[in-house]
């Protein structure tokens, strides 16, 4: 039998917190060498505006957490379906004898896993007093990322801003109901950095939306959309140069993130630039920080690592809790 979880299940049982712990957890395994994930394949289809990425991973040690997510993102989905901009769904498997546990949402899953591999990296990234956050995007991100933020950091002012002032009113009133923190709607992106000790980036421009010269010192940047290739970034390349930078995987940012392989192509960097990778940062090997006024920069690109586990988590919180249907498959 195989459990099937829908947002709605899986929203009553995942909490932020939770997610947090367990790609911390996730992060450690993949420093020690017990993750087994090979880079994901993407098939564009641009005479629909859009792609489908597969992502399989299994992560060993003490989690073993096997499975795959296969995700699509339709940029005209909204406005011309009335769907989502991205769907999917995670297939979570037995790692000792390859049976099929469970199908759950994995749109959901991106949505909370992208912000709580942010949450692990701004744990032990930003500063200990960072209290001001600055995000770039209204969305679905966004509000997760809001939600991170606040679990690892005491947040009292946050600002927000995106290209439809529409979605940063919604944004403004559904999380004050949910943070206890203040949220104002900034007038600028100068306005979004200068006032920020924490800075998210969740958005799909094309170009930077965030400049050197805005930035202060201590600063941490959470650089999280805008990535699949060169020429698409949100962060400039003197941000980039000036900062302690840590990657979720260098393998998978040195192919996908544009915010890095445009100051390398523009030879303000090179790939030596790169000073961990957050799994070495979680078990002690490298430090997120190494001055209080270091600017700090966490690149992620998502990895299958966040998937897996957040989904076999999911799967273990909702068996014990009766939530979902089982179905013969």
């Amino acid at each position: 039998m195989v459990l099937i979880l829908t947002k709605n299940d899986m929203e009553k049982v995942m909490t932020m917190r939770e997610n947090i712990e367990v790609l911390e957890q996730a992060f450690k395994e993949h420093a020690q060498g017990n993750v087994k994930m090979p880079l994901r394949p993407v098939i564009p289809l641009e005479e629909f505006y859009g792609r489908i990425s597969f992502m399989p991973a299994y992560v060993g040690g003490g989690m073993r957490a096997l499975g795959i997510k296969v995700i699509t993102a339709y940029r005209d989905n909204p406005t011309k379906y009335d769907l989502p901009f991205i769907q999917g769904t995670v297939l979570l498997y037995d790692a000792e004898n390859g049976a099929l546990l469970s199908v759950l949402d994995g749109a959901y899953i991106t949505a909370m896993r992208t912000a709580a591999a942010s949450g692990v990296a701004t744990r032990y990234m930003a500063r200990k007093d960072a209290k001001t956050l600055g995000i770039f995007g209204a969305g679905v991100q966004g509000e997760t990322h809001l939600l991170a933020m606040c679990e690892v950091r005491d947040i009292t002012d946050v600002k927000v801003l995106d290209i439809s002032r529409q979605k940063a009113d919604s944004f403004q009133q559904k999380m004050k109901e949910l943070v206890d923190a203040k949220i104002s709607i900034a007038s600028s992106p100068r306005e979004v950095v200068e006032s920020s000790d924490i800075v998210v980036t969740v958005t799909t421009s094309k170009e930077p939306i965030l400049n050197w010269e805005w930035v202060r010192q201590g600063c941490h940047i959470n650089g999280v959309g805008s990535h699949h290739g060169p020429r698409v970034r949100e962060v400039d390349g003197m941000t980039v140069k000036n900062s302690l930078v840590v990657v979720d995987s260098k393998e998978a940012c040195l192919k996908e993130a544009g915010d890095l392989i445009d100051p390398i192509a523009e030879g303000l960097i090179t790939q030596d630039h790169i000073h961990a990778e957050l799994g070495e940062v979680v078990i002690g090997k490298k430090k997120g920080r190494l001055k209080e006024d270091d600017v700090t920069f966490f690149k992620s690109v998502g990895l299958a690592l966040e998937d897996v586990s957040t989904a076999l988590r999911t799967y273990e919180l909702a068996k014990k809790r009766g939530m979902g249907r089982t179905v013969p498959v």
